[in-house]
């Protein structure tokens, strides 16, 4: 048994606001559901889903996203676009030389446009990574949590890619900034097979915490740094 990855939720004051700004940059469509609104995605890139929220953005985030470019012509017209659905800039003391470009979404979200020619994320399509502030012990979580192999293990660092390939999902290792509060990027997981008590026990097992908090049919629960994710049934 093993629980599959439905969505990155984001909580937004503006969901459908987001949501067109991704659409407009990974070149979706939006689908209106339960949970807000849904970028589907496919076996090889993540789906990203924007759910109402009033909680104010607290830095740092523990997750933001890497897309990757062709060209640095193609790089440069991964900016403008952004510029122009309505993001900005942000300097987070990213150095010249690295060559990435350090970007916030219209409701803050940092996410990067990575320069072309990145061995890592080479193959893994325009939504390369979930880039993530965590130890190596949730990376090892989440690869079992998702029968996703790992495929980086290095120097504490840790990432895992769907057996289809594409978005990779990294950890980046200690240190780890505090977690303040509720965190307003989750992952959203559905039961892959059986039921939904023994896939939270599995869970468990693995290094997870049940926390008092129900959502509809959704069990949510703490990965081993803390953060929270939603499990629901089939």
């Amino acid at each position: 048994m093993s629980s599959r990855l439905v969505a990155v939720t984001f909580d937004a004051r503006d969901p459908a606001r987001l949501a067109r700004f991704w659409a407009g940059m990974l070149g979706r469509d939006v689908v209106e559901d339960a949970g807000g609104a849904l970028l589907p995605g496919d076996d090889t890139q993540l789906s990203l889903r924007f759910a109402p929220s009033r909680a104010e953005l607290v830095r740092p985030n523990r997750m933001h996203l890497h897309l990757t470019s062709d060209s640095p012509a193609d790089q440069q017209h991964r900016v403008a676009t952004a510029l122009r659905l309505g993001g900005g800039h942000l300097d987070v003391g990213q150095r010249p030389e690295e060559r990435h470009v350090v970007l916030a979404d219209p409701e803050g979200y940092e996410f990067c446009v990575i320069p072309p020619g990145n061995n890592f994320l080479a193959g893994c399509g325009l939504l390369g990574e979930l880039a993530c502030d965590g130890t190596r012990e949730a990376g090892l979580f989440w690869s079992e949590a998702l029968g996703w192999p790992l495929v980086w293990d290095q120097d504490e660092e840790t990432a895992i890619q769907s057996p289809h390939g594409g978005t990779k999902v990294a950890w980046g290792g200690p240190p780890v900034a505090p977690k303040q509060g509720r965190n307003r990027q989750r992952f959203d997981l559905a039961v892959a097979g059986g039921d939904q008590q023994a896939e939270v026990e599995r869970l468990v097992s693995l290094g997870a915490t049940r926390l008092d908090v129900y959502d509809d049919d959704a069990v949510v629960l703490a990965d081993p740094d803390g953060n929270e994710f939603c499990l629901r049934g089939n």
